[in-house]
């Protein structure tokens, strides 16, 4: 027969006998006496559900008191502790324990072999434990939670399956599993102690560089640039919900946190593209400023983190000559900042008769890192724009325009030349201008600057990025970010004594004496030309007029009165987009007698949209072949100089 709580009435004396010293086994003859008068008074009727364990423990039927009495408690020592078990159980697996211990279904069913707990199956089942628990603890032992059901079962009718013995064996089981929690001992011990969880197996080893062979090329630095300072990783990582680091860990990739983010595939160090966002839109048209765009803020943020970028704006009148500088890396790379633009835009007054060759060696000179964005000319006037070919993909189609301010229109000497684009989302205007000379012409320096503004047709087919604060009479309206250079030709308005007198009081870069009497300023300050620019602080010597090969100024009979001709201004839309951070001369090109005048910017960049032409990559790829080829000759060249210097040293000994 079988109680409420799922367990056959004389199996109730094994459990009892599980308990400890001789007070037990009294309790359980006692017990027993009390089961034997019920059941001579005839009440063979089933406990109620609500029977408690005690009274439960009082039917026991005959057959077990006989057994009682045959077979006698032998005390055996207790058994060594198992140490891959945990010396405790935790509340969880007691409440999973209790649920399936009270489920009337998993013990009645004589068919049930597994158990509905995952946690409680085994692979094989185990044969019962045999003899009592050991007498120590009793939670120490954790049989129970892992036994199968089926020596929890009874068979129908209330009769076991087999003897009295296994009942026991079965009821010790268990008995060790909750005797300890019956007699409130089954937490002692304060919080519950876990058991340690262990591998199943080994780990494999993992390499010390975890990086692939090919994303170590990928990510190898140049060795002329190895000296660079290094910027935080997280900086430039880009964050896309479309992109599954997990996933590459799950196949076997391992990457630490460089190669996470650099590498996204398992085939390239390129991002994924998802097949449905290939299908939605185009990545040349369409796509407004949406996730994953082109010329968006996630990928504007990836090249620029601050959306500032570099800038270098020159300008130079070479006076026609034909002869070029030994070296341009004083002019386009100072030492002062540390690091390189990302922008070269170059203009050019009176150029040299050939053009090519001087693009030549602008390339020679920047190297293999920049490519030729656009190039241009006006007669002789030239301006070529280079580019860091990282960026090559974010620019839209390159246009120009020319005008011409002299007369007669046939002459190009005289004019300017501009050239637009729009980078991410930020439009760029470039000018470059060679003015009127003369020292009073003023006027007609401000007539060829309205000329400028009105003729110059620019932008053609890109779009205007912000078509209500442009103006058609003025084109410097029509773009974000806009630098004018070039020749300006304004005049010191003081006579040469005076101006030697002045820089030879003041021989480094205390010029603010001489600034009193420029033109330019004192036109800007009236606003009467080149109206919104502004200028950096000037802190070099006059540009202008040198004697060829020297640094002395005009020693000719005309005497012309040193002056800051050739300048540099700038405007744009948006207040303190444009910062400027140096602005100075090359004093060491001697082959003019203008000296090259430059600037240095910091620009910040707004993400763009996707629906305007882009320049697709293009650039002048012959010339940069040309270039590179030129610069790994004179490397060649140079080292074989240094190798037969050493080789033909002669030690002298006095």
């Amino acid at each position: 027969m079988s109680t409420p709580n799922g367990f056959p009435q004389h199996s109730r004396v094994c459990l009892t006998r599980s308990m400890e010293g001789g007070a037990v086994q009294d309790l359980q003859a006692k017990k027993a006496g009390k089961a034997a008068k019920k059941e001579a008074g005839g009440d063979g009727a089933p406990p109620k559900i609500g029977t408690p364990i005690s009274e439960t423990l009082k039917l026991l039927p005959e057959e077990l008191k006989a057994n009682m009495k045959i077979k006698s408690i032998t005390p055996r020592p207790p058994r060594k502790p198992r140490l891959e078990r945990a010396a405790s159980l935790d509340e969880k697996s007691w409440r999973k324990w209790r649920r399936f211990r009270t489920s009337q279904e998993s013990l009645t069913d004589p068919n049930e072999t597994s158990s509905s707990n995952g946690s409680l199956q085994e692979a094989s089942p185990s044969p019962p434990t045999r003899g009592r628990a050991s007498p120590c603890n009793p939670c120490c032992q954790q049989d129970s939670s892992h036994s199968s059901p089926d020596a929890l079962e009874a068979s129908p009718g209330g009769k076991s399956r087999g003897g009295a013995s296994d009942l026991g064996k079965r009821a010790s089981e268990i008995s060790s599993a909750f005797g300890g929690l019956l007699r409130g001992k089954g937490f002692a011990g304060g919080k519950p102690r876990l058991s340690q969880i262990m591998p199943a197996r080994p780990l494999p080893p993992m390499e010390l560089n975890v990086a692939s062979h090919s994303l170590r090329t990928a990510n190898r630095i140049d060795s002329d640039c190895l000296d660079y300072r290094q910027y935080p990783q997280h900086k430039f990582g880009r964050v896309s919900s479309s992109l599954s680091d997990s996933r590459l860990q799950g196949n076997g990739t391992l990457c630490d946190n460089g190669s996470t983010d650099s590498m996204k595939s398992t085939f390239s160090v390129l991002t994924p593209i998802r097949a449905k966002d290939v299908r939605s839109r185009s990545y040349l048209e369409g796509s407004l400023l949406a996730s994953g765009a082109l010329m968006g803020a996630e990928e504007l943020s990836r090249y620029f983190p601050n959306r500032n970028m570099g800038i270098f704006v020159a300008t130079w009148n070479m006076q026609g000559q034909k002869e070029l500088p030994a070296n341009l890396d004083d002019f386009l790379l100072p030492t002062d900042p540390d690091f390189a633009q990302d922008m070269y835009v170059i203009g050019v007054q009176e150029g040299c008769p050939d053009r090519r060759e001087w693009e030549i060696r602008l390339q020679e000179t920047l190297g293999p890192h920049y490519v030729l964005l656009h190039s241009a000319a006006h007669g002789v006037l030239y301006m070529s724009v280079f580019i860091r070919r990282d960026l090559i993909w974010f620019c839209s189609e390159v246009e120009y325009a020319t005008v011409t301010t002299r007369i007669v229109s046939q002459i190009k000497t005289k004019g300017a030349l501009g050239i637009s684009f729009t980078f991410f989302g930020t439009s760029f205007l470039f000018i470059t201008s060679h003015f009127t000379s003369g020292d009073s012409k003023v006027n007609e320096r401000k007539l060829d600057y309205n000329k400028t503004i009105q003729a110059l047709t620019l932008p053609k087919n890109v779009p205007d990025t912000n078509p209500y604060r442009s103006s058609s009479s003025d084109v410097t309206t029509r773009f974000d970010e806009v630098f004018w250079f070039g020749d300006f030709n304004f005049r010191l308005n003081k006579d040469r004594e005076t101006v030697d007198s002045i820089l030879n009081q003041n021989p480094d870069t205390d010029v603010s004496k001489l600034l009193v009497y420029d033109q330019l300023t004192s036109e800007m300050s009236r606003g009467s030309i080149f109206k919104g620019f502004q200028e950096a602080d000037i802190h070099f010597r006059p540009s202008y007029k040198f004697d060829i090969g020297k640094d002395s100024y005009d020693t000719t009979s005309k005497q012309r009165t040193p002056s800051y001709t050739d300048r540099v201004v700038f405007r744009s839309r948006y207040k303190d987009d444009i910062q400027a951070v140096k602005y100075s001369s090359c004093p060491v090109i001697k082959t003019s007698d203008h000296r090259p005048v430059f600037a240095l910017f910091r620009v910040k960049v707004r993400p763009g949209r996707d629906n305007i032409p882009l320049a697709a990559g293009l650039f002048d790829r012959d010339l940069y072949l040309i270039g590179i080829r030129r610069r790994a000759t004179r490397e060649l060249l140079k080292r074989r100089e240094q190798k037969d210097q050493r080789s033909s040293s002669i030690c002298s000994i006095s």
